[in-house]
């Protein structure tokens, strides 16, 4: 659990959790909204669903951990992230997320969040404006 809460500590300094990702990882969004899925490997996820995201807000999503729990090598994490979409409304959202650990590194997860949020996102902002 140390490297999960180490790595939402460098989020909320402005870093990225996504630096403890495996290469290979597989990083499934439930739900129908744009970004859905299945994302195998890093690089897939980083550019099919965060960076998508990301640019349609003018200020990344900032996490505040809920809470944090740990059984065997799975750590379960509920958040609240705040952002602020380009067209000055807020994005906010609650997440939960299921983290397959290996040596510290996320493995594979499943991340649970308000579908009609991101899609009230991707129809009100399109990419790139």
């Amino acid at each position: 659990m140390a490297a999960v809460r180490e790595a939402f500590q460098r989020w909320e300094a402005g870093g990225s959790f996504y630096d403890i990702l495996s290469d290979d990882a597989v990083w499934t969004i439930t739900g129908t909204s744009p970004i859905a899925g299945t994302y195998t490997g890093r690089q897939q996820f980083l550019d099919e669903a965060i960076a998508p995201l990301s640019d349609r807000l003018s200020v990344f999503v900032k996490p505040t951990v809920r809470g944090l729990w740990v059984d065997g090598d799975t750590v379960f994490a509920e958040w609240d992230g705040h952002g602020v979409a380009k067209d000055g409304q807020p994005y906010d959202m609650t997440y939960s997320w299921i983290l397959h650990m290996k040596d510290g590194r996320v493995t594979r997860a499943v991340a649970f969040l308000d579908d009609n949020v991101v899609t009230d996102l991707w129809e009100r902002v399109p990419a790139g404006r």
